[in-house]
């Protein structure tokens, strides 16, 4: 019989005591001991003459065993543990409380220390999926130096692990691919969505960003690639907004993809079959939804993220009235393109009301962005929203979007189908609307030409340009080609970052229309607050609450948008916005409503500072 005197180890696991606990225990072996058989002799011995309790090294390779989990809060394991792990910043006394010595080098090395080291070897490598690669390495080992080093060089290395990087990682995923971030969702897994939620080990979900790789940024069908995606954006949850790490859930949805050359990469991880559509993708949507509010309640945020056009709008409608959920292509990039307009506004002068729109591009973007200034319009002039859409025009592929088209519209389309002669490219367009604002929400680049700029300029003593698609590559311009096509008068910003431009002595700082200025501020208001809806008020309220942030030193340097390097400030005055329009609404579930909103978001927020352990 296996002696437990003789195996102190299994002692204090059978007991209990100290900080060690059994999570599960493998059956066949406890059945050896309590029968009596004698695993402690050379016959039960693996290589080296080590014993095998357990059964794994004498079974042979067709037969099951068990694997065992043993959870500990000390010693080898902890040091697996990224909530945990702080590497060599464990003190000489948690050293030897936790069973680490040998473990660790004898150095200590506190989190500052650390921190400078990891960006030293950072920016040695010259290719930025290689930094993607090292910063993803250090979230699995070491969460919250991660987040610490986000959150203190958030400028650097948010092109990192969000667009433009992320875009090539997603296209590579199935190369760099290590160990599983988040949840995979497949057809395999239709009548068992509830189950698989469950395999998630927190349950205390508050955010869920889910994707179903159809759309991903500028770059198309990525199938379950698109992961990297929902996984960026919980980062980013966390590092500009607060979040507790292990609240945050990345999920893709898995329908299969229409993309061949993925289907035919051997390297490939997702389901090697064509795309699900109609009956089949509803149903397992809807089952997806409603497994998510049966596990975690009412007031989990849903952020939908990549869908493709028809599906976007569609989820959006269906699920706002039951689910809180929120779109960030279409409602995030909105928010964040109107606080642009906003800031724009004091540089070029007059209301918003006084300018005319166009846009190239009549996806989820383009409409969500035209939907939103015209609803700003209309509660600033109290108009009907009706009113306020004439003064926009869209650009599809066809061309410009007037009412003789409107029979063969999207119905997403048609509120924008104006009165006009039909125009069919950009140029034509914008010399015969002669807009004061041009949006850049096409997905195609170099679609701005020098002549659409030169247009814009002839017209417009500050023209306003947004370049807004992402990744870079897809960019309608670069920052360099408006300032130099312009002569220097144009107001630029963009979806991915370009570095400034210096122009006849003069340098400028071109602004990014990044979302990541709006949904973790967005999501931690609806949160705090306990709101069971997202309702368009809240997006005004977030894009006013970004406007108010931009200071006159930051307009004195062509700004529109404040630094990132504020992010957590800017972060928790929009949250206390939103929040407060929960309360007005009639939306909030968490009372009584605290008196001051922003400091109660700031207290809120997750610190990635090292903890120390008993």
């Amino acid at each position: 019989m296996l002696s437990v005197k003789r195996h102190p180890f299994l002692l204090k696991l059978l007991l209990g005591r100290g900080e060690r606990r059994v999570f599960a225990l493998m059956e066949s072996t406890t059945n050896t001991m309590v029968n009596g058989s004698d695993l402690d002799n050379n016959n039960a011995a693996g290589g080296g003459g080590v014993v095998d309790v357990y059964g794994e090294d004498f079974a042979t390779e067709d037969q099951l065993i068990t694997p065992w989990t043993v959870s500990v809060a000390s010693g080898y394991t902890l040091l697996r543990d990224p909530r945990h792990n702080k590497g060599l910043a464990f003190t000489e006394n948690e050293r030897d409380a936790h069973y680490l010595r040998g473990l660790l080098p004898p150095a200590l090395m506190n989190q500052e220390l650390q921190e400078k080291r990891l960006m030293h070897n950072l920016r040695q490598y010259k290719v930025p999926l290689q930094r993607y690669v090292a910063m993803m390495d250090l979230q699995e080992r070491n969460e919250r130096l991660f987040y610490k080093l986000l959150i203190d060089n958030v400028e650097e290395l948010l092109p990192v692990v969000y667009t433009p990087t992320v875009g090539e990682a997603c296209q590579k995923y199935g190369s760099i691919f290590r160990r599983p971030q988040g949840l995979y969702i497949s057809l395999k897994e239709k009548g068992k969505i509830l189950e698989v939620l469950k395999n998630w080990p927190e349950r205390n979900i508050q955010v869920i960003v889910v994707t179903d790789g159809e759309r991903i940024l500028g770059l198309g069908d990525l199938g379950c690639q698109g992961m990297g995606i929902p996984v960026g954006k919980l980062s980013l949850y966390t590092a500009l907004g607060g979040l507790r790490p292990s609240a945050c859930l990345p999920i893709t949805i898995d329908v299969g993809t229409n993309n061949e050359q993925l289907l035919n990469d051997e390297f490939y991880i997702g389901l090697r079959q064509k795309r699900a559509t109609g009956q089949e993708y509803a149903e397992l949507l809807q089952e997806f939804m409603t497994a998510v509010k049966q596990n975690y309640g009412e007031k989990v945020l849903i952020q939908f993220e990549d869908f493709a056009n028809h599906n976007a709008f569609e989820l959006l409608s269906k699920y706002s009235s039951s689910h809180l959920v929120f779109n960030d292509d279409i409602q995030g990039t909105a928010s964040v393109v109107l606080a642009g307009i906003l800031s724009a506004l004091k540089l070029v002068g007059g209301t918003l009301a006084d300018q005319t729109f166009l846009f190239l591009g009549a996806g989820e973007a383009g409409t969500g962005i035209a939907e939103l200034i015209a609803l700003e319009m209309s509660k600033q002039t109290k108009a009907p929203i009706e009113e306020a859409r004439k003064k926009i025009w869209l650009v599809d592929s066809k061309g410009l979007i007037v009412s003789s088209r409107k029979e063969s519209l999207q119905h997403f389309k048609k509120p924008w189908a104006h009165e006009h002669a039909p125009i069919k490219s950009l140029l034509d367009a914008v010399k015969a609307i002669k807009p004061t604002m041009l949006m850049g929400t096409s997905g195609v680049g170099k679609t701005f030409t020098k002549e659409v700029v030169e247009a814009m300029a002839s017209f417009n003593e500050k023209p306003v340009i947004f370049a807004l698609s992402n990744p870079t590559s897809q960019s309608e311009c670069t920052a360099e080609e408006a300032y130099t096509w312009s002569k220097g008068r144009a107001i630029f910003a963009s979806g991915s970052p370009f570095d400034p431009v210096e122009y006849n002595g003069k340098v400028f700082v071109p602004g990014q229309g990044n979302n990541a200025y709006i949904f973790p501020g967005l999501g931690l208001g609806l949160i705090i607050s306990g709101a069971i809806r997202v309702r368009d008020e809240m997006l005004l309220a977030a894009s006013e609450a970004l406007a108010a942030q931009v200071t006159q030193e930051h307009f004195d340097k062509g700004l529109i948008y404040p630094p990132f390097t504020n992010i957590r400030k800017i972060s928790a005055h929009i949250a206390a916005k939103v929040a407060a329009k929960a309360y007005d609404l009639g939306l909030a579930s968490r009372l009584p409503r605290p008196k001051d909103l922003v400091s109660y978001a700031e207290s809120c927020m997750y610190s990635p500072m090292y903890r120390s352990y008993r």
